[in-house]
């Protein structure tokens, strides 16, 4: 009876402990289960680990941006664990500043006033990604019929519209006007929005203007601007046009981030390149223009590699234009890239 008793209690015995290991292995699952649930959870909330989910771009509302709202519209940002607010500047000096102050994370502009707060040191800028080169007919200084300027000669002391001063308006201007023998000094230059050229030229409020496309495109059909000259000539020659900057305060702080909109733009911009009806739609819903005008205008050059030695035609053309004084290398300014 004895030796029955305690072979009952040494069952009894193991069957509570395999309970209680039951009991803690089950616990443990649900732990860990947990754990993993809440790891997934914010990894969710953040972007899939990114410093920001949320950025903000500042743009211009040009052809240049067709990679952007492909990016955008097409879902490549959201991919990547982006959502992204664009902020529309009148100028890419106004872009700049608005990622200088905070307001925006990354900005559009022409590299021109990237590489002049650069020398000014303004502001400690980075590159993150390419824009666009100049092609032929995208860029131009053009004119309309009542104008006194009918040839690139005829631009000497005469009013040019731009979008603002040190932009790739006014230098690549006065290098076109260079490589004619043409003095450019005695030139008033007017800043205003893009939008607003083709007016100031048919109400007589500047000779010239510098439009970059759709606007070329727009100013033809609405007052019938004419080319003067293709900006796509001589030392500006397939130059390196537009590109997306931000502080390197930005950059350090946020590399996952940075990646992943470079990722993005760099999907975006191999397809608009590969094929040109994705960004025609594109054209019509954020740039305003018909559909007629968005399937016949020229495009510009895009690009998604940022390459010193392309860019540093740009610091070399300021400096041999006066605009800054001492050299500045490309090659520092350019933020990581992705690779694949």
């Amino acid at each position: 009876m004895l030796g029955n008793a305690m072979s009952s209690g040494r069952v009894r015995t193991r069957r509570a402990a395999l309970g209680l290991a039951l009991t803690v292995a089950a616990a443990t699952a649900l732990t860990g289960c947990s754990a993993l649930g809440s790891d997934s959870s914010n990894a969710s909330s953040n972007g899939g680990g990114l410093e920001k989910s949320k950025i903000k771009v500042s743009i211009m509302p040009t052809t240049d941006l067709a990679p952007f709202w492909l990016a955008q519209d097409g879902g490549y940002f959201k991919n990547e664990g982006l959502e992204v607010e664009q902020i529309v500047a009148k100028s890419g000096q106004e872009s700049m500043q608005k990622a200088m102050s905070g307001e925006a994370d990354v900005a559009l502009s022409t590299y021109t006033p990237f590489f002049v707060a650069k020398s000014k040191g303004a502001a400690d800028i980075q590159l993150v990604a390419d824009g666009t080169s100049v092609n032929a007919k995208s860029n131009a200084i053009v004119t309309v019929p009542n104008s006194p300027v009918k040839t690139v000669n005829d631009l000497q002391n005469k009013r040019i519209a731009i979008t603002a001063l040190n932009t790739a308006s006014d230098i690549l201007t006065k290098s076109v006007m260079k490589d004619h023998g043409v003095d450019s000094s005695g030139v008033k230059w007017v800043p205003m929005p893009l939008p607003n050229m083709a007016a100031a030229l048919k109400d007589n409020q500047v000779d010239a203007a510098y439009m970059p496309e759709p606007q070329l495109s727009q100013a033809a059909k609405i007052v019938g601007a004419t080319p003067v000259i293709d900006i796509n000539t001589g030392a500006t020659q397939d130059f390196p046009l537009t590109g997306y900057g931000s502080t390197t305060k930005w950059v350090q702080a946020n590399p996952k981030t940075l990646a992943a909109f470079q990722r993005a733009m760099k999907k975006a911009t191999s397809d608009v390149i590969n094929d040109r009806s994705k960004a025609e739609p594109l054209l019509v819903k954020y740039a305003k223009i018909d559909e007629d005008t968005a399937k016949l205008l020229t495009l510009p050059g895009y690009g998604s590699t940022l390459d010193a030695r392309r860019l540093q035609r740009v610091p070399d053309l300021l400096l041999q234009m006066g605009v800054i004084t001492s050299k500045v290398d490309a090659a520092p300014m350019i933020a990581p890239q992705v690779t694949s």
